[in-house]
């Protein structure tokens, strides 16, 4: 995770008040906690009333995230962060990460916008915003933190007016889009955000092997045939692997699989050596034990 937090801005912080209208804007698309597809998916907001006691595994995907009222606490393999609307989260790779939402109420809502990030649209953009050809780029991870701007909260309520409007949404929407796309490529993390729309890059390299592992996390893992997918030589695979994932391929793999195992345990679908049987485990006693290293409590307290 890289926080650019302390790099000079090129954009002033939002004002309070930018927050506020977004707060009060995300809150009509947004009624009640959970989670809501805007704009025919084209964005995401979350909404919660309640602080969690206990942290929620999820699987990142290359997007912004803009937190305008409450806080959130978010885990990527040994490093932990908090944000709240001082900041804002860029994450470049689908991995696997711990959240909790911390500050929320019935007064103020937790809000979380979430805006995908599109290789097609990074790449059509940058020709544009880099036309003598792309910075060198500094780091390769799955995550940044760095200040919120004004021109993306600025950018981010014009878009929800149009969208309350409904008037020409569907043709001015994505062009709010673009904007917010611009800024972010102009900002100190334009170059590193990028690679995720360049087919030579660490990162869209590594996306590849992630995809599979993703998809088939209960099958044995080849490194080998991991890095080949990828189109490098393993040690180069193992290198820009953990460097993105902070994680090693087998470390990601098993965060998947006792993440899977555990919804299969708290929704009842399975018990314990049956999941662990689903999720790729072929011995019951040392799925038990990594579960315990990895949430705190053995797999049987999930069962409802």
């Amino acid at each position: 995770m890289i926080d650019l937090s302390d790099v000079k801005s090129e954009d002033a912080l939002p004002h309070y008040d930018d927050y506020k209208a977004l707060s009060s804007a995300l809150s009509a698309f947004a009624p009640h906690d959970g989670g809501f597809d805007i704009a025919d998916g084209l964005l995401h907001v979350v909404r919660s009333t309640e602080v969690q006691s206990e942290t929620t595994c999820v699987l990142s995907q290359p997007s912004i995230c803009i937190v305008p009222q409450g806080a959130k606490q978010v885990t990527l393999a040994d490093t932990t962060f908090e944000y709240d609307y001082r900041k804002m989260v860029v994450y470049s790779a689908a991995v696997p990460i711990s959240i909790r939402v911390t500050q929320a109420s019935k007064q103020a809502p937790y809000f979380c916008l979430v805006i995908p990030l599109q290789p097609e649209a990074l790449h059509r953009l940058s020709a544009k915003v880099f036309p003598d050809g792309v910075p060198e780029r500094k780091s390769t991870r799955a995550v940044y933190v760095r200040d919120a701007t004004a021109g993306i909260v600025s950018a981010a309520n014009r878009m929800f007016s149009i969208l309350a409007e409904q008037t020409d949404a569907d043709l001015l929407v994505p062009h709010c889009i673009d904007e917010i796309l611009i800024r972010l490529l102009r900002s100190k993390m334009g170059p590193e955000v990028l690679q995720i729309a360049q087919a030579d890059s660490a990162i869209r390299k590594v996306s590849k092997a992630i995809s599979w592992i993703n998809s088939h996390f209960e099958q044995p893992l080849s490194i080998d045939s991991l890095a080949s997918l990828a189109g490098m030589s393993v040690s180069a695979f193992h290198s820009h692997f953990k460097a993105v994932t902070a994680l090693s391929p087998l470390q990601f793999q098993k965060r998947l699989r006792l993440q899977h195992a555990r919804t299969l345990l708290r929704e009842g679908r399975s018990g314990v050596t049956t999941s662990a049987l689903e999720v790729g485990y072929t011995s019951a006693s040392q799925f038990s034990r990594e579960y315990f290293r990895e949430f705190g409590h053995p797999p049987s307290q999930e069962l409802p």
